[in-house]
C-alpha cells in the first residue's frame, strides 16, 4: 500500500466515523444530517478556545460544512509549542442549519523550565454561537459582512506542580476568580474575487492567558474591550495563507500579558480534513520566565 492510498484510506475512514456519528446525533436529536454545502475552507478551522475561525480568532462562520438546512460538525486536536512551555487543545463543535454553534473544549498548558517545569494548568470551555445576518458567498455584491455573536464559559482546574509552595488555585496567583465568560461579537467578510477574507472581533473578557490563569487580579476586574483581527488570502483552492492578531488584558502582577499574533498557512485537501500550521507570538508570560514566547502551532480538523 503506498503512502498515498494509506493517507487516502485515512481520510475515508475518517470521513465514514464523522458522518456515522452526526447521523446518529441527527437522529437522536432528530436533525438534519449534514449535506456538505458550504464551500471548501469557508467554515474556517478550529480556533484555540473551540470555536469555528483562525487559530486565536473566532470568526462569524459557524463550525462544520452543513448549509443552512442541514448540521454540520467538527473535531480537533492542537499543540503550540513555544521555548518555555506547551497548550494542547482539543475539542469538538456542532453547527446547526448554519444559524447556531455549541462547541466544547479541553485546554491543557505545561511549563518545560525551570522553575516552572511541573506546573501544569488547565481549563473547559463550553462554548455557543449566533450568526446575526449577512452570507459568506451570498452578499458578494455588496460590502455587508456576516455577523455573528458568541460567549465562551470558562472553568479553570486546580493547579498542579506548585505545590512545594502550597498553590493549588489560580486565585493564589492573584486571580480574582477560577471561572468567567468571554463575550464576543465577529465580523468576517469574503471577497471571493479577491481570494481575501478579513475579520474583525472584539472580546468582553477578564480572562488571564486565554482564562489558564483565572479571571481578573490586582491590575483590574472589569471586563475589558479587546479587538482582533485575521487576514486569510486563498492561494488555492486547498490553501490559505495569513495572520491574526488577539489583545489580551493584563490583570496579573505576575503575568505581563501581551497581545498574542501569528502567521498561519492551512490546507484543506478536502471537506473532512484540515491542518494548520502556525507560527506564534505570545510575548512575555510570567515573572519567572521572562522572554518572548515564540514557537510552533500545529492543528488537525475533522469536519462534517
Amino acid at each position: 500500500m503506498t503512502t498515498m492510498s494509506r493517507l487516502q484510506l485515512f481520510q475515508l475512514s475518517v470521513a465514514t466515523l464523522l458522518s456515522t456519528g452526526l447521523n446518529h446525533t441527527a437522529h437522536a436529536l432528530d436533525l438534519p444530517v449534514s449535506d456538505r454545502g458550504k464551500l471548501l475552507a469557508t467554515a474556517g478551522v478550529s480556533q484555540a478556545e473551540g470555536a469555528a475561525g483562525g487559530g486565536l480568532v473566532p470568526w462569524a462562520v459557524i463550525a462544520g460544512y452543513g448549509s443552512e438546512d442541514s448540521a454540520g460538525a467538527t473535531a480537533f486536536l492542537t499543540q503550540l509549542n513555544t521555548r518555555d512551555y506547551r497548550l494542547r487543545s482539543s475539542g469538538v463543535a456542532l453547527g446547526w442549519h448554519d444559524k447556531l454553534e455549541v462547541s466544547l473544549a479541553r485546554q491543557e498548558f505545561t511549563g518545560s523550565e525551570a522553575p516552572l517545569d511541573q506546573l501544569r494548568l488547565s481549563q473547559d470551555i463550553v462554548g455557543i454561537k449566533l450568526k446575526l445576518s449577512g452570507d459568506l458567498i451570498a452578499d458578494q455584491d455588496s460590502w455587508r459582512p456576516q455577523l455573528a455573536v458568541g460567549a465562551m464559559f470558562k472553568q479553570t482546574r486546580a493547579v498542579e506542580g506548585l505545590s512545594a509552595l502550597g498553590v493549588t488555585s489560580v486565585t493564589q496567583l492573584g486571580a480574582t476568580d477560577s471561572k468567567g465568560v468571554d463575550y464576543y461579537v465577529s465580523a468576517t467578510k469574503l471577497l471571493l474575487a479577491n481570494s481575501l477574507l478579513l475579520n474583525g472581533t472584539l472580546r468582553l473578557s477578564k480572562g488571564n492567558q486565554l482564562g489558564l490563569l483565572g479571571f481578573g487580579g490586582p491590575q483590574s476586574q472589569s471586563y475589558q474591550i479587546l479587538p482582533e483581527v485575521s487576514v486569510a488570502y486563498l492561494l488555492s483552492p486547498h490553501w490559505v495563507a495569513g495572520a491574526e492578531y488577539r489583545q489580551r488584558p493584563s490583570n496579573l502582577v505576575i503575568d505581563r500579558e501581551k497581545a498574542a499574533k501569528d502567521v498561519f498557512l492551512a490546507y484543506f485537501p478536502n471537506k473532512q480534513l484540515s491542518l494548520t500550521l502556525a507560527y506564534v507570538s505570545l510575548g512575555d508570560i510570567t515573572v519567572f520566565n521572562p522572554r518572548n514566547q515564540q514557537g510552533w502551532y500545529l492543528s488537525l480538523q475533522l469536519a462534517n
